[in-house]
């Protein structure tokens, strides 16, 4: 399988955009309106509070071309099977809430909250693919850590988008903290 990853840009935008209108949850349309914007909400109240599928794409949309959203594209014979949502954790107020009351080390901290594989092409290590990639750029753009948050228990594929706990273990992650229903998992990149 020839994977193909690309960071995502303004060229791609149109890809993004198709993932998430055709492939990304084909199987779980529940999560459909969402465009990875749900980790750039800071509580509950703002995100359920009237906001729509049509909002969070065009600001999905308009976040790429601001340089303000940060993730990966998987292809497979040039078209999107993949997506991984990791960014800089200042611009995910909800996943940086983890860490409130609690000491942060010093250094840049990545963060990946989001994987999401359209569903012919699970089980065949794009999301591997893409952790890998992710890792690499992280430590090259100067980040100290990259951190995930897998749950303890995922009975469904859709419970699991924020990867699997093995994924992360078999890539040089270690867990960091034990919370209610999930972990996180960290690595160090320097």
């Amino acid at each position: 399988m020839d994977v193909v990853i690309k960071q995502l840009a303004p060229d791609l935008v149109e890809d993004f955009l198709h993932f998430f209108d055709e492939l990304a949850f084909a199987d779980n349309p529940d999560w459909q309106g969402c465009y990875c914007r749900f980790y750039h909400v800071a509580t509950d109240e703002e995100w359920c509070n009237g906001r729509s599928a049509e909002q969070n794409r065009e600001e999905a949309r308009r976040a790429v071309f601001a340089g303000e959203m940060r993730g990966y594209l998987a292809y497979l014979d040039g078209g999107p099977v993949g997506w991984c949502h990791a960014d800089d954790l200042t611009r995910l107020p909800r996943a940086a809430k983890i860490h409130e009351g609690g000491t942060l080390e010093e250094g840049k901290i990545g963060a990946i909250v989001c994987f999401i594989i359209a569903q012919p092409y699970r089980r065949r290590g794009i999301a591997g693919e893409l952790l890998r990639r992710v890792c690499q750029d992280f430590k090259d753009d100067g980040f100290t850590y990259v951190e995930a948050y897998p749950r303890k228990q995922a009975d469904t594929d859709a419970e699991n988008y924020h990867g699997p706990m093995q994924m992360y273990l078999g890539n040089g992650f270690c867990i960091d903290k034990d919370c209610e229903g999930y972990r996180v998992v960290r690595r160090m990149l320097r």
